[in-house]
């Protein structure tokens, strides 16, 4: 049962890995054997979750600071992650930005293109980057981390719903394209979890009443709770998984209400 869940020998790199959902995946990893390479935009921060990882798991952990903006960041990421380790066989999009909250007649042209920059067109040169080798493996699996909110609509954070939404659609149209030479592209869908970024969310109490009615499981997600289904769609056990969302959200979707 182990085996069929084990990342053991494969090098894996995680945007936004230095808090939140991202580190929570990086540690999963790293628990079941993968390299993990971690990535935000500060280097100090990714170095303090590279160490802690060092010190009590099978894999290892290097950091390397990137921009998500910046495409020239993101493919020196992509060559020490090599230098590093040779390959990569797992690639997670997670790192995203909301630099808006409120209804989408106030949001500038700069707010609606930073989302989109950061939260579609980042990850699609990250693929553009990490497919080809994989392709030549024939094997490898890509991850992007996006959102409920990219099922539903939202009087605060449109923009970033419409941009989720595009990520849905940007993992179906890779696992077509992909899916000859065996690489697997899937979506993790989380519901509302405890993260800084979803603060503005949750950290009011009357507002946290609102986003959590109608969610079956009554409580906010924490972020190792997203990480077992980023296991799941890297390691042996999600081999026959592509073009997919998988929904982690207590139960949201499945009723009226929320946010």
């Amino acid at each position: 049962m182990s085996a069929l869940f084990s990342l053991a020998g494969k090098t894996a790199v995680i945007t936004g890995s230095s808090r939140g959902i991202g580190r929570a995946i990086a540690e999963a990893y790293a628990a079941h054997g993968a390299n993990v390479v971690i990535s935000s935009r500060k280097q100090d921060a990714c170095d303090t979750v590279a160490a802690a990882i060092n010190a009590q798991n099978d894999g290892r952990a290097i950091a390397v600071a990137a921009s998500i903006a910046s495409k020239d960041d993101l493919r020196r990421l992509v060559d020490e992650a090599r230098a590093a380790f040779g390959s990569i066989d797992i690639l997670v999009c997670n790192a995203a930005a909301n630099p808006y909250y409120g209804p989408m007649a106030g949001i500038s042209d700069d707010q609606f293109e930073k989302i989109f920059r950061n939260n579609v067109l980042s990850n699609h040169w990250l693929a553009q980057m990490i497919a080809p080798e994989m392709v030549e493996r024939r094997d490898g699996a890509i991850i992007i981390v996006s959102s409920i909110g990219g099922y539903r609509a939202s009087p605060v954070i449109g923009a970033y719903n419409v941009s989720k939404a595009a990520d849905f659609q940007l993992a179906r149209n890779l696992a077509a394209e992909l899916g000859y030479a065996n690489v697997r592209v899937n979506c993790i869908a989380p519901g509302l979890v405890r993260t800084d970024f979803a603060r503005a969310l949750w950290e009011d109490e009357a507002n946290l009443k609102v986003a959590l009615r109608g969610t079956p499981l009554g409580r906010i997600g924490e972020p190792d709770e997203i990480a077992g289904a980023a296991v799941f769609l890297a390691s042996p056990a999600g081999r026959y998984v592509t073009g997919q969302s998988i929904i982690v959200d207590g139960g949201a979707t499945v009723t009226i209400g929320g946010i």
